[in-house]
This record gives C-alpha cells, sequence and structure tokens, in this order.
C-alpha cells in the first residue's frame, strides 16, 4: 500500500461513526455499553424502531449477553436527545417479546430469549452498513482494490473478531 492509502487507513479508523453534514440534527451517534446507537429522523424509520434494531443485532451480534443491564430510560433519552417516551416504547416492545426483563428498582435486563431477526431485514441492515463503509473509504480516496485489500488484512489480524 502506498502512503496516500495508508494515511487513509489512519484518518478512517480515526474518523467518529457520526453523522453526515446533510441532516446532523436529525441525526445521533452514541455508543452506549457494547451498542452504537446511531438515530437517523431522515430515514423513515420511526426511533423508536431503529433503537429496537440496534438492541436486537447487539445481542444477536454477542455483544450484548443475558444479564446485561441496558441503560435507564431517562439516561438513554438524555444521551440519545431524545424524548424518554420514545426509549419507553422500545424497551417496553422488547419487554412484550421477551427480549428485555424489567426489574422494579433494579433496571432493564437482556433476557434469554434470542429476538428472531428476519433474513430481510438483517440482509437490509448488512447492505446498509456495507454501503456506510465503502462511501467511507471512497471519501477517503480509496480504490476498490485497497478496499478489498484492508478488508482482508483486517480479517486476517482479526480471525475471531466479534
Amino acid at each position: 500500500m502506498n502512503s496516500t492509502t495508508t494515511k487513509a487507513m489512519k484518518a478512517a479508523a480515526a474518523k467518529p461513526q457520526s453523522v453526515g453534514k446533510s441532516h446532523e440534527d436529525a441525526t445521533a451517534a452514541v455508543t452506549i455499553r457494547s451498542i452504537n446507537f446511531s438515530l437517523d429522523a431522515m430515514n423513515g424509520t420511526p426511533i423508536y424502531r431503529q433503537i429496537i434494531q440496534q438492541i436486537e443485532y447487539a445481542i444477536l451480534s454477542g455483544r450484548m449477553k443475558t444479564g446485561d443491564k441496558l441503560p435507564t430510560i431517562r439516561s438513554l433519552a438524555v444521551d440519545l436527545k431524545t424524548n424518554p417516551n420514545t426509549i419507553a416504547r422500545a424497551y417496553s416492545e422488547l419487554e412484550i417479546r421477551g427480549i428485555l426483563e424489567t426489574q422494579v428498582g433494579s433496571g432493564t435486563y437482556i433476557s434469554d430469549k434470542k429476538p428472531e431477526m428476519e433474513d430481510d431485514s438483517l440482509n437490509r441492515k448488512i447492505r446498509e452498513v456495507v454501503g456506510r463503509f465503502v462511501h467511507e473509504l471512497r471519501d477517503l480516496g480509496l480504490e476498490n482494490r485497497e478496499m478489498i485489500k484492508l478488508i482482508e488484512a483486517h480479517i486476517k489480524e482479526n480471525p475471531d473478531h466479534k
């Protein structure tokens, strides 16, 4: 790899995973307890649904496990700059489905029931993540071959990475 590629890779690693400039007021990105919450009011999916999806993805990917405690409704609402009722709605739906358990006075925890992810929903999420990743790397000046080499090198260096 040339020095431009190396600089671009370092810049990509150092660049925060936040929002595009076009609608930065409508987007929030916050990492809380193994979940990188990234909410986008402009994408057409309700905020509470985005929160549900991101908690489900964190459970399915193994970043959150049975017994892990979620942030309080109030603290998550403050961090995501959203209405506490939105967080409560997401938590409530996950609790009804058996994915979360709330213990009064103690908090909200991941239950032992795994979320069921529809194949099309999972594939759509994967395409979104890959699309953002490729877009970011292109913005940093990487060519397709350089991207592939970078990904292959990362997989070789981190074979057990989750």
